[in-house]
């Protein structure tokens, strides 16, 4: 019986400078096991500096996490802070989450309120420890609101939920900027998107060779509507997926949206840093 062969350890692509990381979690990524890599925030971050990655957004997702978010932005200069509370952990946004939340929000290292959206995926598959779509929704609305009071950006998390995310972004009031984090729903609903001046970022899964529509996505979305990111420490692009990611691996993200658009990679990265600047608010 022949061994399984063991996952290749991942590495960079080239280095790639002036690279972004539109959304990822540092902490979690530090923490997250691995068989090679920096084991700590200050690692990562330097990691990823060494591959080209010039600006980085780190995400909280809970209340605790997004404490933690902020303190990594306040720490690091080529780091800034989204903050909420994620989806299925709706249930968490008490008053007291709430009053702290918006404290957290208003600080200038925050750029985004996020993540925040819609996840049908977890409450059909672990319902019990999942928020309700119901929650998720009031929860929704209730970051949506705190975007548009602050200008900054809302960070949309979305996992089978196309039809009611776009029916609560239409009749809700505007954020500044949307952006739909982790890009994966179908072409139709990237037209959508787009047309609505939203946001696409695209992550390690566009590289997956099944993915084709994804690639279809980031080549039809315009300049100005488009981000790379790597969701670290999750989705690994390939050939390294199921290894922790981390931000020092979105180069090979980048490179695979430059072929998608039939575009030399430098571009692609002055096209998603100046997106980055003026999504997250860094050029006021």
């Amino acid at each position: 019986m022949s061994k399984k062969k063991p996952r290749p350890i991942p590495q960079p692509a080239r280095t790639l400078p002036g690279l972004v990381d539109a959304h990822t979690h540092l902490a979690a990524t530090a923490s997250f096991r691995a068989p090679a890599g920096p084991t700590s925030v200050a690692g990562l971050v330097e990691r990823a500096a060494e591959a080209g990655v010039e600006r980085i957004c780190t995400v909280g997702d809970g209340l605790e996490e997004a404490r933690e978010a902020l303190e990594i932005a306040k720490a690091q200069p080529q780091v800034w802070a989204a903050c909420a509370i994620h989806p299925t952990r709706a249930h968490e946004l008490t008053a007291a989450a709430k009053e702290e939340l918006r404290a957290l929000i208003e600080h200038p290292r925050c750029v985004a309120v996020g993540e925040t959206g819609l996840d049908a995926y977890w409450v059909q598959h672990e319902p019990e420890s999942t928020a309700t779509m119901e929650q998720q929704e009031e929860a929704l609305r209730w970051h949506i609101d705190e975007a548009v009071r602050t200008g900054k950006a809302l960070m949309i998390h979305n996992r089978d939920a196309d039809e009611d995310l776009l029916r609560i972004l239409d009749d809700a009031p505007t954020p500044r900027e949307t952006i739909l984090h982790c890009f994966s729903s179908p072409l139709e609903v990237a037209r959508e998107a787009i047309d609505r001046g939203y946001v696409l970022s695209f992550c390690g899964n566009v590289t997956f060779p099944r993915n084709e529509e994804l690639r279809e996505a980031a080549r039809i979305v315009p300049a100005g509507q488009y981000l790379v990111e790597t969701d670290a420490p999750y989705l690994t692009p390939a050939p390294y997926r199921g290894t922790r990611n981390e931000p020092a691996f979105v180069g090979h993200t980048a490179l695979c949206v430059a072929e998608a658009r039939g575009a030399d990679v430098e571009n692609v990265i002055q096209e998603v840093s100046e997106t980055f600047t003026r999504v997250y608010g860094l050029d006021s």
